[in-house]
């Protein structure tokens, strides 16, 4: 997987998302960025902010991948039975999400 820059074609961004705005304060985040397919929606934080944290981007990456491996409805079911069973932090999908951003920028910022 290659880190996509602010003007990549395959990242696209939906800036005061309502459905992130969501999550945030389910979260109790001050930010917050959730990939729907292709798109990753943000809350609390703007496209340039967010395209600045290689980690972050490349952690939503591994999800628009899995979004495209196993389909849309599919992975958010698998997504949501997965947080019912183990809880976010320890959901396979974000497990796989962190190591491999991690791995990819070396950094250990992002939950």
């Amino acid at each position: 997987m290659t880190l996509p820059d602010s003007s990549s074609p395959d990242l696209r961004t939906h800036v005061n998302s309502p459905l992130a705005r969501v999550a945030r304060t389910v979260l109790g985040a001050r930010q917050v960025a959730m990939v729907l397919g292709r798109t990753v929606h943000l809350s609390g934080a703007s496209r340039a902010e967010f395209l600045a944290d290689a980690e972050w981007v490349a952690h939503e990456q591994v999800h628009i991948r899995q979004f495209r491996e196993h389909g849309v409805l599919p992975f958010l079911w698998k997504y949501l039975l997965e947080s019912a069973r183990v809880g976010y932090f320890n959901n396979r999908f974000e497990v796989e999400a962190r190591e491999e951003a991690r791995r990819l920028t070396g950094g250990g910022r992002r939950n």
